[in-house]
């Protein structure tokens, strides 16, 4: 079966850094396309960022945009979130999620996902 284990997640203060990873087994992560949702208390999972198992090319919601980078190691079969210069809105609980849709900002779309890893963004 195909398993997503995150891992990452912790607390900082606001203009700090974390690295979120999300390890693939059962599948060849490069054979997915590989998103990043977050859900706050309260609110709908929002798409944050994805990349693309055809092109590679990462996409990103437009309040991390400069400040997150997606990328995808297909040796170690993972995929990361490198979160810079956070903000206390950031704060959530991130899931990545594998899927293989044609479409990859919604996460209807997605097929399989991770456990979740709290991002707590605080003085």
């Amino acid at each position: 079966q195909v398993q997503l284990v995150e891992s990452g997640g912790g607390s900082v203060q606001p203009g700090g850094s974390l690295r979120l990873s999300c390890e693939v087994s059962g599948r060849t992560v490069s054979t997915y396309n590989m998103g990043w949702f977050r859900q706050a208390p309260g609110k709908e999972r929002e798409f944050v960022a994805a990349i693309s198992s055809h092109s590679g090319i990462a996409y990103y919601t437009d309040s991390v945009k400069g400040r997150f980078t997606a990328s995808r190691d297909n040796a170690k079969n993972t995929v990361y979130l490198q979160m810079n210069s956070l903000k206390p809105e950031d704060t959530a609980i991130y899931y990545c999620a594998a899927g293989t849709s044609l479409g990859i900002r919604a996460a209807t779309l997605y097929d399989y996902w991770g456990q979740g890893t709290q991002v707590t963004v605080s003085s």
